[in-house]
């Protein structure tokens, strides 16, 4: 199972390819994609996305949100922030949300790298122009 990052399903739903998207088209064809509630809500705010894509990007299984969550999230960020790195309040709830569930974070936003290093986020990082 794998967790995917709002720039790696925008770079999917654009038809970019590379290594990461290959490797969610594999994962939605295997069904092993989670979807995260903050991505879901990340992607749903494209107010030109095919009514389509809204609907099945819907039908994806969420990861859960446990007890405690939120102000797991929020200790998350402050302990990034406290060692002065970018912590985007909604990279913090997609990095909780993962390392809730122990499920890695398919990427292309090298901002996840901090939550790795603070807590053990579990990232497969690719770029854009990584070769195919």
């Amino acid at each position: 199972m794998i967790a995917v990052d709002t720039s790696v399903w925008i770079a999917y739903l654009q038809g970019d390819r590379g290594t990461d998207t290959e490797l969610l088209d594999r994962a939605l064809r295997d069904r092993q994609v989670l979807m995260v509630p903050a991505v879901l809500t990340e992607v749903l705010s494209d107010p030109k996305l095919p009514r389509e894509v809204s609907q099945t990007l819907s039908e994806l299984p969420l990861i859960d949100v446990s007890p405690g969550y939120w102000q797991r999230a929020g200790e998350l960020r402050a302990k990034v922030l406290a060692k002065r790195r970018k912590a985007r309040l909604g990279d913090a709830l997609i990095a909780q949300s993962c390392i809730d569930s122990d499920i890695p974070l398919l990427t292309r936003d090298r901002d996840f790298r901090s939550f790795a290093e603070a807590a053990g986020l579990n990232l497969l990082i690719h770029t854009a122009n990584d070769p195919q």
